[in-house]
């Protein structure tokens, strides 16, 4: 399998898995700079590592996005409808 690097030299295997790479992407941004990163450095090392991917890669992991995206969003908007129920409906 293939392997992209951080731009700090932390390899990410493609294996398909987008939650190692946002988990990858949590730990080198977030954590590194303790919480206090900017949009425009998360921004930064998300361009990095997609200007490593190939086209085919690229598209994989979009459609990959995508669907955890939707799902995070049915799964938000659902949990705010279940609030606005009364206790005894639920």
């Amino acid at each position: 399998m293939r392997a992209i690097k951080t731009s700090t030299g932390i390899d990410i295997t493609l294996d398909g898995d987008l939650l190692a790479v946002v988990e990858t992407l949590f730990q080198e941004v977030t954590v590194r700079h303790e919480l206090a990163r900017t949009f425009e450095d998360m921004m930064r090392e998300i361009q990095h590592l997609a200007d490593q991917l190939s086209p085919d890669e690229l598209r994989a992991y979009f459609i990959e996005s995508l669907f955890l995206n939707t799902v995070t969003y049915e799964n938000e908007r659902l949990g705010a409808l279940l609030k606005k129920l009364p206790d005894d409906d639920v």
